[in-house]
């Protein structure tokens, strides 16, 4: 992995994906992560923390396959995307890498570059608006915690590049060594939802239950998908009645409510984070139609989503789907 960086550049954004393939490699990676981290010249980069911090590599003189091209953000990533130098190196970059990655608004640097035109990317909740102003061309949305489209993952803001790393753990080495990670970073494997989503699940502590915790994640990232009890009783193994015994006993809600109320929040998310219509909104969120969205909204939050959208502050649900105390 080559990881870009420049003046400016949040510190968070280099540590979590070089330290957790670093923790990778220990657990027996095969092959091994190479990480280095490289800037303009090779001059050592001042995160916006103040911290010094040395480049193993100039980006002009970098040649070769590369597996992973990593661009981190930062404060710094406005001066990033408009240096046409450091643009011109992470487009030929990008033509000799495997897959290409950002975290944050490290987005703005690759969509300078011209690498995020007509695919679907997330970044921080704080500056998608902007991303998405000042590249039209680019699908912003910034309910996702990660998102992959095609070779190009984006990801949002800073710590997420742990989750997406750990994703891209997953996906090289498969799911107990992405495991064996997130354990020894005292973490989990992926979160229930983005840092910008106001989630009743966020509200109380995780699930206990491995299997019950690993399905909210995979909910809230594939909210477009199949998420029937069938489909995810299929995917954890066990069968529907099992699956909606978890669910009532470590989320106090069956499955297929777990995820309306998972679907209405992102939707919700959407709707105040967006220009999109009720229809595409719909859509990305896994309802059928505007008006089943409509419906989950005055189910959920007992207003409509031009309600919401006019609203100072994110809605608070009228009922959590967890109980508080424990049922009869």
């Amino acid at each position: 992995m080559l990881i870009v960086a420049y003046d400016g550049a949040q510190i968070l954004d280099i540590a979590c994906p070089s330290g957790a393939l670093d923790i990778a490699n220990g657990y027996g990676a095969k092959p091994p992560y190479s990480v280095e981290l490289g800037t303009l010249g090779r001059r050592a980069a001042r995160s916006s923390a103040g911290i010094l911090i040395g480049a193993g590599q100039g980006l002009e003189t970098v040649a070769g396959r590369l597996d992973t091209l990593f661009v981190v953000g930062g404060i710094g990533c406005e001066n990033a995307a408009s240096d046409r130098h450091l643009l011109g190196q992470v487009r030929r970059l990008a033509g000799l890498s495997r897959r290409v990655a950002s975290v944050c608004t490290g987005a703005f640097v690759l969509a300078a570059a011209g690498l995020l035109d007509h695919r679907r990317v997330t970044t921080h909740w704080g500056w998608g608006e902007r991303l998405a102003e000042r590249h039209p061309a680019v699908a912003v949305d910034v309910a996702p915690l990660y998102i992959r489209d095609g070779h190009v993952y984006t990801s949002a803001g800073v710590t997420s590049a742990l989750d997406l790393t750990l994703a891209l753990i997953e996906d090289d080495h498969g799911p107990t060594l992405a495991r064996a990670v997130a354990r020894e970073l005292v973490t989990h494997v992926h979160r229930p939802a983005d840092q910008a989503q106001i989630s009743v699940f966020l509200a109380a502590p995780p699930p206990e239950d491995r299997l019950v915790r690993d399905l909210v994640g995979h909910i809230a990232g594939h909210l477009a998908e199949d998420l029937t009890p069938v489909a995810l009783a299929a995917r954890a193994g066990v069968s529907p009645r099992h699956l909606t015994r978890l669910f009532t006993a470590h989320l106090g809600t069956t499955p297929a409510r777990a995820v309306r109320v998972a679907r209405t929040e992102a939707a919700a998310h959407l709707v105040r984070s967006s220009g999109l219509s009720m229809a595409a909104i719909s859509r990305r969120c896994g309802f059928g139609s505007a008006e089943t969205l409509r419906q989950a909204f005055l189910d959920h939050y007992g207003i409509t989503g031009d309600r919401i959208r006019r609203m100072p502050d994110m809605p608070t649900a009228r009922v959590a789907p967890r109980r508080q105390t424990p049922g009869p």
